[in-house]
């Protein structure tokens, strides 16, 4: 499939749950957050549908996300019946990593979701410290996420990826012990710009720190970073290389990036069904109602069809954008 401005779509994006266990700053509200009720959201068998039907049509990448993925029963089965999709050649997941050393009958759900096929995590951790972890997530749960992310790295994940959203007098303190804690590990660091998603208030000058300012701090304490223009990952970060160490660092910067949305191929689905191309738009389209009143493949193919010919060329994020959806109602 290739959209009107030449994206060609091969990596769908499935949220299975708009649940989660933390509750982050810059993706829900402080209040009560309203929950879709479960009749609302799309069983594994209607996800793994789309999934079969998207893979006839050029899909080859799966990411499973949230809200916090694993705090859906069965996700890691759902895994499993993802990888038997013919076409499908990569299946990833993006977690807190609070859940991933949680043992059933022995075996950590990491080794669980390694034995379904999974081979690419990202794991949110925006700070090693207790304190500062607590004030962003209003959960005490950092001793949770490295254990998991140790559990991981046991499970046999080799492509496993921090991803650090950038916050302007906290980040700054992290990007030392970040850095290390990824490179005694072997783990490849993004840091990631706040993006009116859920907010608009996260771009006051108090909230935002670009990925432009981040890497010139980083160098403080690194030397000189080199550009790696040839290293691609799934994603948009570009990456750079710490040339006394070879660690190398990600930077995704969709605010700041004016190139950022030129090598986009990705869809995503919410858990409550909807199609959307583009995180940074309004677009969205009811896939659950057609899935529910009886479409057949052929409909559904067609469906998906247009709704990559309504593609955007890039993201609303810079135009005074307004949220309508949060983060966690549209999956990461």
């Amino acid at each position: 499939m290739e959209d009107a401005f030449g994206h060609r779509i091969s990596y769908l994006r499935v949220s299975v749950t708009d649940r989660c266990n933390e509750r982050c700053r810059y993706c829900m509200p402080e209040e009560e957050q309203a929950w879709f009720p479960k009749e609302e959201v799309l069983n594994y068998e209607e996800m793994l549908r789309v999934l079969r039907v998207g893979a006839s049509l050029g899909i080859q990448k799966v990411r499973v996300t949230g809200g916090e993925p694993l705090t859906r029963p069965g996700v890691a089965e759902f895994c499993a019946q993802i990888a038997q999709i013919p076409g499908i050649r990569q299946i990833g997941i993006s977690t807190n990593g609070t859940l991933l050393s949680r043992e059933e009958q022995g075996v950590t759900l990491a080794a669980r979701l390694f034995q379904a096929g999974v081979r690419s995590m990202n794991v949110s951790l925006d700070s090693l410290d207790r304190e500062a972890y607590r004030r962003t997530t209003s959960r005490d749960l950092l001793p949770k996420v490295l254990e998991g992310i140790e559990a991981a790295l046991t499970a046999g994940f080799q492509n496993l990826r921090l991803n650090c959203v950038l916050m302007k007098q906290q980040t700054e303190r992290e990007f030392v012990p970040l850095l290390k804690f990824a490179a005694e590990r072997g783990l490849l660091l993004r840091f990631i710009e706040l993006m009116p998603v859920s907010s608009r208030e996260v771009l006051d000058e108090q909230n935002f720190l670009s990925t432009e300012i981040a890497r010139r701090l980083i160098e403080q304490h690194t030397g000189p970073l080199t550009a790696l223009p040839d290293f691609r990952t799934n994603g948009p970060a570009a990456y750079w290389q710490v040339p006394s160490t070879g660690q190398k660092i990600g930077f995704i910067g969709a605010m700041t990036n004016l190139h950022f949305c030129e090598s986009c191929d990705k869809l995503r689905l919410t858990s409550d069904g909807k199609l959307r191309p583009c995180l940074g738009s309004y677009l969205e389209f009811d896939l659950r109602e057609r899935l529910r009143q009886g479409c057949d493949d052929e409909e559904l193919a067609d469906f998906i069809r247009s709704v990559v010919a309504r593609k955007p060329k890039e993201h609303d994020f810079r135009q005074n954008y307004q949220p309508n959806r949060r983060m966690i109602a549209i999956g990461g």
